[in-house]
């Protein structure tokens, strides 16, 4: 376990490290760090860029849930990639990232749809692809003045979310083809 732990923070750190010298605006890949937390002293490495990062992939980690301090460090973030985690929801804060346009949830464990998403103002793109969802707030989607697609597919979506269609919501909703029903 330490040295799993030990090799997650050096893979995390050289690729910090590289943000930080390269004075790039991604920290594009943190992928594959398996990560169960984000590193705290991340933050403090980063403290001089942050405001630069715009991208930030945290996909296929073992991540149990994003904290508010994350959010409001990288406030500045265009596109959020945490697909393949273990991920159940979000903390109220990502309404703060009011330039956030993309969010890739896709293979995590949402039940339902992370609500707090309804009031990210820019976002276009929400991938929730394989996850468990049964239930969407409907009524906060179609109030979502930005959002061209949100994908649901492998989900279990309820019938209800089957009839969004135009011009009743002004985005591309992408579903699983629903199951053919077993004749007895």
């Amino acid at each position: 376990m330490h040295k799993r732990m030990g090799e997650a923070v050096a893979c995390v750190a050289r690729k910090v490290n590289d943000t930080v010298e390269n004075k790039t605006d991604s920290l594009a890949d943190l992928a594959n760090c398996k990560l169960m937390t984000f590193p705290v002293g991340i933050y403090k490495a980063m403290r001089s860029v942050t405001e630069g990062i715009h991208r930030i992939s945290l996909a296929n980690n073992e991540l149990k849930s994003i904290t508010s301090r994350f959010v409001t460090t990288f406030n500045q973030l265009t596109e959020l990639n945490l697909a393949g985690n273990y991920l159940h929801r979000l903390p109220e804060e990502i309404a703060s990232l009011l330039h956030l346009r993309a969010i890739d949830l896709s293979r995590n464990r949402f039940r339902r749809f992370p609500e707090p998403l309804a009031t990210v103002p820019a976002l276009e793109t929400i991938d929730l692809e394989e996850n468990e969802i049964a239930e969407v707030p409907t009524d906060k989607l179609a109030s979502m003045a930005l959002l061209r697609s949100l994908n649901l597919r492998a989900n279990p979506v309820g019938p209800e979310v089957r009839l969004l269609v135009r011009p009743l919501v002004p985005f591309d909703l992408l579903l699983s083809p629903e199951e053919p029903i077993p004749k007895a």
